[in-house]
């Protein structure tokens, strides 16, 4: 859901004269590119209605952009918002992911501090969609990179007891880095501009 507010262009399919389509930086079964488009057709009607674009002032980036970096960030081991500010500028995943915006770190950690609620709950959705497509299973998706290897043959199938069973264990995961979201914010709050 679209508001009236009015975010700063963000066009992923847009084709940049100089450089060449930055969609050729990568390889098509890039996880950027699967990570974007599981995030298009997620509801982000909470975040959208957030804003208020009666108030005026510098457009703010696009939610879509904004929890589709933190996503990819989470995925890749890149928690930190500074740190994901760099590689927006240094990292030609990142840079094809945000269509070359460079949001800076107090934007970021500030998105994030803003909608936690709301992206805690699409994280979720996310693991679930990633889980569903055979990409990650419980632990492979992690704040501090660390992959732990499960032990369950791809051909088992997964009764409907085990799949409610890892719904729960999901959403105690995110509940978990969530917790470790909340203590960095707390511990580091963003700078007041002035």
């Amino acid at each position: 859901m679209k508001t009236k507010t009015t975010f700063r262009p963000y066009s992923p399919d847009q084709l940049l004269l100089l450089p060449p389509d930055m969609a050729r930086w990568l390889p098509e079964d890039h996880l950027v590119y699967f990570i974007r488009d599981v995030v298009r057709p997620l509801d982000l009607s909470a975040i959208y209605a957030s804003y208020d674009g009666s108030k005026g002032g510098y457009p703010a980036y696009d939610p879509e952009m904004m929890v589709t970096l933190l996503i990819y960030a989470y995925c890749v081991g890149v928690p930190n918002s500074r740190k994901i500010e760099k590689a927006t500028h240094e990292s030609i995943p990142f840079r094809v992911l945000t269509v070359d915006q460079h949001p800076d770190h107090d934007t970021i950690a500030e998105f994030r501090r803003r909608h936690l609620e709301a992206l805690a709950a699409l994280f979720v959705q996310v693991l679930h969609l990633c889980r569903k497509a055979g990409l990650v299973k419980i632990g492979h998706v992690s704040l501090d990179g660390t992959k732990v290897q499960a032990n369950a043959p791809k051909h088992k199938a997964m009764s409907y007891a085990r799949m409610e069973k890892s719904v729960v264990e999901l959403e105690a995961e995110v509940k978990r880095l969530r917790a470790i979201v909340r203590e960095i914010i707390l511990v580091r709050p963003p700078r007041k501009r002035s």
